[in-house]
């Protein structure tokens, strides 16, 4: 009996895998943050393109919540002067 192509000698036919994907949280929230400081720019670098725009929620991972509070410490970061407004 010939073996279809693809198939190695003990697995069953067409047989698919299914990979649990996993929620993802936000990382704020899984760090249990209640504030976002606009002095750590560590945090606020990997939160914006290079260009210098912020991330989407969907992009970066963040809530509704923790978003509102990265926007308010990137443009306190910008306009101390901590961070630059374009790249």
């Amino acid at each position: 009996m010939k073996r279809a192509r693809g198939q190695s000698k003990g697995s069953a036919p067409n047989r698919k895998r299914k990979f649990a994907r996993r929620e993802m949280k936000c990382r704020f929230c899984r760090d249990k943050a209640d504030d976002i400081d606009y002095k750590d720019l560590a945090v606020l670098q990997k939160m914006v393109t290079s260009q210098g725009k912020q991330f989407s929620r969907k992009r970066s991972g963040n809530c509704a919540k923790h978003q509102r509070f990265t926007r308010r410490a990137l443009k306190r970061a910008r306009f101390i002067g901590l961070m630059p407004f374009c790249g």
